[in-house]
């Protein structure tokens, strides 16, 4: 449903700043009825994908298409068939839920009978119904996403893009609109994509895309993502890392691998987990400040691919947007 080939696309310089690529050789495929979330740290490139995706941006090089209508000579019949929730709020918070969901209607020549039909299908799902007839800025985040959400569904579309849409939200907010996006999406059978840098979110996805730096990194399930690590990581929290990472990895004679100030032994076989945690701190007590058992996470695989936290990824980002602003 979501076809990307060879994608490049690079931001010209000027007189203070070079030419940058934002993305470099992207391909991914998302098939019909799955839901995609695309994550990574600010500066991965997220934003700038979701530009293109939706039409609102030309690559400097490779194809896109949606629903099999290539976005560079059938712009207009992918746009038809795909929403769109952008990471800014896109609703009128001085009108009413009921006036907001009309008025987008009304764009697209809805109106009469049917667009009854549509608000209450639109609207099924949602805790909107009691609130037709309040403003949108005495909702919560969670129940304004939710007005943006059923104002996309309007149209019916087949593909549904939402950039970084928990944004600003509260951790019940969140957990509510994605727990109300996902069985929405599985009710319709919709192809939907969604940016996001919180890996959390990402959980119950049935595909991950993982960029830095302009480059997918990874993209799978998340089951097979965490795969990758093993079914158990140990977590040490030191007090020189450089140190201990040496005198680790000989005590227990498994790799070690070291992110700032935090150590991490993967793949570990669970029955020996006992006696690897065991013998770390009988020999190394006075080294560590904390340990950890814990199953993976998609955080955990990122910290695996990349060798920065999400954090330190975050940071790295912040300054690259900072120096090219």
């Amino acid at each position: 449903m979501i076809v990307i080939e060879n994608l490049k696309h690079v931001y010209p310089g000027g007189r203070r700043q070079p030419a940058r690529t934002a993305i470099h050789d992207l391909s991914l495929s998302v098939p019909a009825g799955a839901f995609c979330i695309l994550s990574g740290p600010n500066g991965s490139g997220k934003s700038t994908l979701f530009r293109i995706l939706c039409g609102l941006a030309r690559p400097s090089a490779g194809r896109v298409a949606i629903a099999g209508h290539d976005m560079a000579s059938a712009a207009d019949e992918a746009r038809r068939v795909m929403g769109v929730v952008f990471q800014s709020p896109a609703v009128d918070k001085h009108l009413a839920v009921r006036e907001n969901l009309e008025l987008h209607a009304a764009l697209y020549g809805i109106r009469g009978a049917e667009l009854r039909d549509r608000m209450a299908e639109a609207l099924g799902w949602s805790d909107l119904k009691d609130r037709l007839n309040d403003k949108v800025e005495t909702l919560s985040g969670g129940l304004a996403r939710q007005v943006e959400l059923a104002k996309c569904l309007l149209t019916r579309p087949q593909v549904l893009l939402l950039d970084e849409p928990t944004t600003g939200l509260d951790p019940a907010s969140r957990r509510s609109f994605l727990t109300v996006l996902k069985r929405v999406q599985k009710s319709r059978g919709m192809t939907v994509l969604m940016t996001s840098h919180v890996f959390s979110e990402a959980e119950d996805a049935d595909s991950v895309a993982i960029m830095r730096d302009g480059r997918l990194l990874a993209y799978d399930s998340p089951a097979a993502l965490r795969a990758r690590i093993g079914q158990e990581v140990l977590v040490i929290q030191a007090r020189d890392a450089a140190v201990l990472k040496v005198g680790l990895a000989a005590t227990l004679g498994l790799p070690v691998a070291r992110y700032g100030d935090e150590l991490r032994v993967e793949d570990l076989p669970p029955a020996e987990v006992p006696r690897i945690v065991e013998r770390a701190l009988t020999t190394h007590r006075d080294e560590i400040l904390s340990i950890a058992v814990k199953q993976p996470t998609l955080e955990d695989v990122f910290i695996h691919i990349t060798g920065k936290s999400p954090a330190e990824a975050q940071a790295a980002g912040r300054v690259e947007e900072g120096a090219l602003a």
